[in-house]
């Protein structure tokens, strides 16, 4: 279960960037891995999983990617775990976007959170291209893309 939400500024202190958009995620067992703490891949997912509800929430769904074919594509992804996280813990994952040429790429960062002490969990870091859906090339940002998420980098 996931709530999604752009923190306020009296909830910003702890976070590695202002503003964050969160996501309140709890592991489920399906989660649990044999070590009994949330398996590293699901990091991975939720890191996804933010990342579009921050662009559909920036105004930019997949139906806009589509529609305009161009998407911003991993080109590289980082990921440093840093404490386990456990069933059912309540967590917030936020997200932003902190750097881009205007061009071709976009930098994504991550921060996972335990709500109950505040200790930062997972920090993430994803470079992205610009790409044509259709042909699967690098290629400029429509001034679409470049409108939105410009206006919502932080710096």
């Amino acid at each position: 279960m996931s709530q999604q939400h752009v923190l306020g500024r009296s909830d910003e202190q702890g976070w590695d960037h202002p503003r964050p958009f969160a996501l309140g995620l709890s592991p489920q067992p399906q989660d649990i891995d044999g070590l009994n703490h949330t398996n590293n891949a699901v990091y991975v997912q939720w890191c996804e999983k933010v990342a579009w509800a921050h662009s559909e929430a920036l105004g930019l769904s997949l139906a806009d990617y589509q529609r305009l074919d161009r998407a911003m594509a991993i080109r590289h992804a980082a990921y440093d775990y840093l404490l386990p996280s456990a069933l059912g813990e309540r967590l917030l994952l936020g997200t932003w976007l902190t750097a881009s040429d205007g061009k071709l790429s976009m930098e994504r960062r991550f921060q996972l959170r335990r709500a109950s002490d505040g200790a930062t969990l997972v920090r993430g870091r994803w470079d992205l291209v610009c790409i044509e859906i259709s042909s699967g090339r690098a290629r400029r940002m429509p001034q679409e893309f470049c409108a939105i998420y410009m206006a919502a980098m932080v710096v």
